[in-house]
Parts: C-alpha cells; structure tokens; sequence
C-alpha cells in the first residue's frame, strides 16, 4: 500500500510563489511517474506536470514556464514549484503516482490565488 500526502498549500497574491511537495511512503517499488493534477470548480481535474523514474518531465498548458516539477528521489517526494501564479491557478491540487502499475492520489491541497 502507497501514501501520498500533500503539503504547501495556501493563499497567496496574485504574482506569488508556493511550492507544494508531496511525500510517498509504503511500498514503493517499480515507480513509474509522479505528477500533479488540478481541479478547479464546476471543472473537470487536469493533469498540471509529471516527472518519470527517469527524470523526464511534462508540462501543460499554461502552467509551462511558470511551475516546475522535481523530485527527491531519497526521500521519495516530488515538488511542485510555481511562480507567477493567476487567480485562475486557484484549485486543488492532488499529488498522483504510478507504482507497480497502480494509481495512487494524494487527499490534495488548496492553492487559492487572490488579492
């Protein structure tokens, strides 16, 4: 069994910075991918960034440039850095990862942009 747990979520000014991390515990083995995800209100969630066992990344969108996803590989935890955020970056974000063939997500964390 895989924990994800999410952590760094909050308010912030539009333009601001957050970086949200999320932490894997349990039995980890054959990791394939770890990404975020983002579902706003009333919308559908959406696929943000992912990083695989390699280190290749992927971003969408709008969100290419602004965040950047990383990952600690001893610890087992993967970051989400985002910069220049706009009101419309306000959603949940929820932590997903691909182990041993299974999908796991996080609880998820609230990222509100206002001023």
């Amino acid at each position: 069994q895989v924990q994800l747990v999410e952590s760094g979520g909050g308010l912030v000014q539009p333009g601001g910075s957050l970086t949200l991390s999320c932490a894997a515990s349990g039995s980890i083995f054959n990791f394939y991918a770890m990404g975020w995800y983002r579902q706003a209100p009333g919308k559908q969630r959406e696929l943000v960034a992912s990083i695989t066992s390699s280190g290749s990344t992927n971003y969408v969108g709008s969100m290419q440039g602004r965040f950047t996803i990383s990952r600690d590989t001893a610890k087992n935890t993967v970051y989400l850095q985002m910069n220049s955020l706009k009101p419309e970056d306000t959603a949940v974000y929820y932590c997903h990862a691909i182990i041993s063939g299974y999908s796991y997500w996080g609880q998820g964390t609230q990222v509100t942009v206002s001023s």
